[in-house]
């Protein structure tokens, strides 16, 4: 329902104007806490002590989901010397050489060998696998690996352009192409939030 003003002008709410950029809630905080806790139980069960094992953090978002895996891994069951590092795949994206503007490059941090290691992947979103087709390949020149496995927050599963899947997902959603997921870490943003935007 119009709400009109006294010359009879009827007045548009923010969330009508707002309407083309109307975004819900699909994890709170709460819910994130719990998945998280979940996936490292998950990451337990394969890798038990980690001697074998490190966690690769995809620049940029992938980094703050690593982080917090491996602060839980630390923190509430006393895995010791738990290799994490943070790789960048800018220059290994299909599309690095087809933008108009620049792509800004962020830092790699992997200061341990890879070779004959597992490899855990850790990014936010898997949305179109395009990245962490990347990531397969930038990861080659810091050795070869006994296997690679992948961890996200978010899995889009209609959105696959390759044949990509998680081997560990905090949440599995459905949403249209017009649609885009978006997390938000407290270290960044004062609180962990998972929004769906509807950018029609």
């Amino acid at each position: 329902m119009y709400q009109f003003s006294k010359n009879n002008v009827p007045l548009y709410s923010k969330q009508r104007l707002d309407s083309k950029m109307a975004q819900k809630i699909l994890l709170n905080s709460k819910d994130i806490h719990i998945i998280l806790h979940r996936l490292a139980c998950q990451l337990l069960e394969n890798h038990i002590d980690f001697s074998n094992t490190v966690l690769v953090g995809l620049q940029p978002r992938g980094t703050f989901l690593a982080n917090r895996i491996s602060q839980i891994l630390k923190e509430e069951y006393n895995i010791q010397n738990l290799k994490l590092g943070q790789l960048d795949i800018t220059f290994f994206r299909d599309d690095f050489r087809r933008r108009d503007e620049p792509l800004e490059a962020n830092s790699t941090n992997l200061n341990f060998t890879i070779e004959n290691k597992k490899v855990v992947l850790v990014d936010d979103v898997l949305f179109s696998g395009r990245s962490i087709r990347s990531a397969l390949t930038a990861i080659q020149s810091f050795g070869r690996p006994d296997s690679v496995e992948l961890l996200v927050l978010i899995d889009r599963r209609f959105s696959r352009h390759l044949p990509i899947q998680p081997n560990y997902k905090g949440r599995q959603v459905d949403v249209i192409n017009s649609e885009k997921v978006k997390v938000i870490w407290k270290e960044n943003n004062k609180k962990d939030a998972v929004y769906l935007i509807n950018n029609n």
